[in-house]
């Protein structure tokens, strides 16, 4: 039997420091401590795929807490069910000690056991949800205020339209505006109908 760790953050800016000491304090070696970072909206994470390639059954996994392992109600249960009923893997969650697969053999633990799973599952993926409106009502009161998002907007050279006009005769050729204009080519036809909209012009499709 091994036992294992999984850690994660939404994040590659969030810290895992807290969750790692808690596995360090269970004596989990380092190589059996897998960290994904990245959000928890489903399951499809590169460390935590590996770690289900790796678990044997009989094997022990601890979690920091239930929306470590995800955020979606449905697959949470759903992996959890996965892990302990159909591959046989213990699973320990450290800040619910009530969910621990090794004390819930008989059916009233196990009953006990389901219903928080229920319930945390729940909970994290309502929160997960309250956070995604926050940050679209944030996005949505930034937007309203002016502030623009994605890279900032290259300015045009002065001579922008009579590079038009060259290029236009055939007196220089794509890769010469693009090269005049510091453009990449998609980026260039962009710019160019966007002015020709301004000017009246009919925009190239």
């Amino acid at each position: 039997m091994k036992t294992y760790g999984y850690i994660r953050v939404s994040s590659a800016d969030q810290h895992e420091d807290r969750q790692l000491v808690e596995m360090q304090k269970k004596q989990i070696s380092t190589e059996n401590i897998y960290i994904d970072k990245q959000s928890g909206k489903d399951f499809f994470r590169p460390a935590y795929q590996n770690l289900c390639k790796r678990m044997k059954r009989g094997d022990l996994l601890y979690i920091m807490s239930i929306d470590r392992l995800g955020r979606n109600c449905d697959e949470i249960q759903n992996q959890w069910r996965i892990l302990t009923k159909e591959r046989g893997i213990d699973i320990a969650v450290i800040d619910m000690p009530v969910l621990d697969t090794r004390t819930d053999k008989d059916f009233i633990r196990g009953f006990v056991t389901d219903l928080v799973l229920s319930l945390l599952s729940f909970v994290a993926q309502a929160e997960r949800e309250f956070i995604n409106k926050r940050q679209e009502q944030g996005i949505a009161a930034a937007k309203a205020k002016g502030v623009r998002f994605g890279r900032p907007t290259k300015d045009l050279p002065a001579n922008f339209g009579e590079l038009i006009k060259k290029w236009e005769r055939k007196e220089i050729s794509t890769q010469e505006v693009l090269e005049a204009c510091g453009l990449g080519r998609s980026t260039f036809y962009t710019r160019l109908n966007e002015y020709k909209l301004l000017k009246g012009k009919c925009p190239i499709k």
